[in-house]
């Protein structure tokens, strides 16, 4: 099993009598309850907290409703980034191995750093690999799967960029690092380790963004012109 030597302290409330109408101590503390109440109101009346007495039959409502915010909230995130993108001159795929990806990854980070924190290693990285696998599976198979069987029948949904072979190869050889690298340091998640993926981890983006910015070679299309 794995184990955790010194885990951060992260704010992973559990607090089933939470309610967002309750004003706050300190003047940042206020600032944060004013900027995010709207937000945090609207999902407080739409998404029904299934831990309260009462509403622990209500689990399902809870998934849907947060799967129908989560939809939304990606929707308009790539929608601003591809327009940032295109306004700027940034390809696609470099706005989507660093904007979107990390936006994406956000709420998996501070998932595996609140079970870390419980001292459930097994389950962080179990997490991050698993994220991985289902991002790559089903959230890849199943659009192209309705583009080109339900919406399109016959058609193909073309990649514009040879630089993604990089980036596949990348993620395999990152995955047996990890892996040799937790058993080469006695299966514990220490700093040593943060340190040592997270160099792994910006080499990573360096590199693929570098390769789809036709530095090393032509491997992504210029963008078509456009008269906006």
């Amino acid at each position: 099993l794995l184990t955790v030597e010194k885990s951060q302290h992260v704010s992973c409330s559990t607090d089933v009598d939470y309610t967002p109408w309750q004003i706050p101590l300190g003047v940042w503390e206020r600032f944060k309850w004013g900027f995010t109440l709207p937000l945090v109101a609207l999902h407080y009346v739409t998404v029904p907290d299934c831990r309260r007495h009462g509403w622990r039959h209500w689990y399902l409502m809870t998934f849907v409703m947060s799967m129908v915010w989560i939809s939304l909230y990606s929707y308009v995130m790539v929608w601003m980034i591809t327009i940032i993108g295109f306004t700027m001159g940034i390809p696609d795929t470099v706005m989507g191995l660093t904007l979107i990806a990390v936006g994406v990854s956000v709420p998996d980070a501070v998932s595996s750093l609140c079970v870390v924190k419980q001292g459930f290693g097994d389950m962080a990285v179990s997490n991050a690999i698993g994220s991985n696998v289902f991002d790559i599976l089903l959230c890849l198979g199943l659009p192209w799967f309705l583009k080109t069987a339900v919406t399109d029948p016959g058609s193909v949904v073309p990649v514009e960029s040879r630089g993604l072979t990089y980036s596949t190869v990348s993620l395999f050889s990152t995955v047996v690092f990890l892996i040799g690298a937790m058993q080469l340091n006695g299966w514990r998640l220490d700093k040593k380790l943060g340190v040592m993926l997270m160099m792994w981890y910006l080499l990573f983006m360096v590199f693929a963004s570098l390769y789809e910015l036709n530095v090393f070679g032509d491997f992504n299309p210029p963008a078509c012109p456009s008269s906006y």
